[in-house]
């Protein structure tokens, strides 16, 4: 084998065995954690909501009319247009039925909000309890099978209680339905008796679901102001509908959708999906309270989100504008940048005095010119006195010049002097006085005598 194949074979075998090292150290690593692998999944389950504060938060509304419910549930995810809505109402009690919804087509609220305004108790209640409401729509956005499952819940336990009923104000029906899972389930369906009017519930949570399950996680119990508080489940002024109400729930998939018919002619719009959709834009900065909301719709949030918190603090749109048009912040740049023509007008006159002073002193003869042009304006008489002024002129001028010229050689006298060591850098002279100074310390030496320079060597 003649040595370029050796070398090669040598290489081939080299790679063979980093190959076998490689996978041997492949199939004995460590596996890593599950924690290390799916972070998120534990992440978006940390913030969700247990069965008892599911239960707490939908017990207020849970006996509501299915179609109100859902629209509720809808709107509490805008939570800072449901306060600007509750303000308009009560701002405009006399404005209803079709000036209201002429009214609504000017605002720029969710679908969802603005059908609510036709019931100004709702809103007072949801405007009541900010808290409550924004939690609602945070549990409804990220927990919606939960949330409609919880609904379902406190409906049976209102049922076993008797509290739950047909009356002529609403329509209890109980049907079965197979879930999206496979399995069959009785479910609480609640319409208005009349399609066309709908009263809205009032009850205390505490009485119609019988002894509460969870102590630690008590409901809140509303009722609409002007009204006494009352036992038991009692009914507000009925409403007329129209088409203000185009939302329902799906108690079989557990969502909500919306009656594609319905809601376009109440918004006068034409869609043709009947599945709700969260709008970020509506959000208008209002934080996600869950990981999962914040991850799915946190990027969505419209540009304008800045100017629709500082109307809901009560400032207006336009209290930004005096601050981009600042009067005073252009006053010192002007008086830093003063025109030229001031400061010409202004040095002009003063130009010629300096000149006429100058030359004087430094001895320079001014010109017939200059001199009538600059004494004019001052002295317009005594044009013929000009001789008069030359000759103190010219006589103080020529001692100083003589004075000068007499101390010039004192000053030049120590530089005639010669210098210490002057020549002293010659080559020949150094040789010879290196050549003396050797014969020096040679016979100081013999003679037991002189230091380091030759000197004689005292006592």
């Amino acid at each position: 084998m003649t040595f370029r194949g050796f070398w090669l074979f040598g290489w081939v075998a080299a790679a063979f065995v980093l190959l076998g090292s490689s996978l041997v150290l492949a199939q004995t690593a460590a596996p890593l954690p599950q924690s290390a692998v799916a972070p998120s999944q534990d992440e978006d389950t940390e913030d969700l909501l247990s069965q008892a504060e599911i239960e707490q938060l939908v017990a207020p509304i849970a006996l509501y009319p299915d179609d109100l419910l859902s629209q509720i549930m809808m709107a509490s995810t805008y939570p800072l247009e449901v306060v600007e809505a509750a303000r308009w109402v009560k701002a405009h009690p006399d404005v209803t039925g079709a000036a209201l919804a002429t009214a609504m087509e000017n605002e720029p609220w969710d679908p969802s909000v603005k059908s609510l305004t036709v019931f100004p108790d709702v809103l007072a209640m949801m405007n009541d309890k900010l808290s409550w409401m924004q939690q609602l729509g945070d549990a409804f956005l990220a927990q919606q099978e939960d949330v409609l499952g919880g609904v379902q819940a406190l409906r049976a336990k209102a049922d076993a209680e008797g509290s739950l009923k047909t009356t002529k104000q609403q329509t209890v029906k109980r049907e079965t339905v197979t879930a999206a899972s496979g399995g069959v389930e009785s479910v609480y369906v609640i319409r208005p008796t009349n399609p066309e009017v709908v009263y809205v519930p009032v009850y205390d949570p505490l009485v119609v679901y019988g002894s509460w399950a969870y102590p630690a996680y008590q409901p809140y119990y509303w009722y609409p102001p002007g009204h006494r508080r009352r036992p038991g489940l009692w009914f507000s002024a009925g409403v007329g509908l129209g088409y203000v109400l185009w939302g329902d729930v799906d108690w079989r998939r557990r969502n909500v959708y919306i009656n594609v018919n319905r809601y376009n002619r109440y918004n006068r719009v034409k869609i043709n999906n009947n599945r709700w959709k969260h709008n970020a834009r509506h959000r208008k900065g209002v934080p996600y309270r869950h990981k999962r909301n914040a991850k799915r719709y946190g990027k969505r949030r419209h540009h304008a989100n800045a100017k629709a918190r500082e109307h809901y603090r009560g400032r207006h749109h336009g209290a930004k504008k005096p601050k981009s048009n600042k009067p005073k912040s252009k006053k010192p740049p002007s008086k830093g940048n003063k025109p030229p023509k001031k400061k010409i007008a202004k040095v002009q006159p003063k130009q010629p005095k300096h000149k006429d002073k100058k030359p004087p002193s430094k001895g320079k003869k001014p010109d017939k010119k200059k001199s009538v042009a600059a004494v004019q304006p001052k002295h317009p008489k005594p044009k013929g006195s000009k001789p008069k002024g030359k000759k103190p002129s010219s006589g103080g001028k020529k001692p100083n010049k003589k004075k000068v010229a007499k101390a010039r050689p004192k000053a030049s006298k120590p530089k005639k002097k010669p210098a210490a060591f002057k020549g002293a850098g010659n080559g020949k002279q150094v040789k010879k006085h290196s050549a003396r100074g050797k014969k020096s310390r040679k016979s100081a030496k013999a003679r037991k005598g002189g230091g380091k320079r030759g000197g004689r060597r005292r006592g």
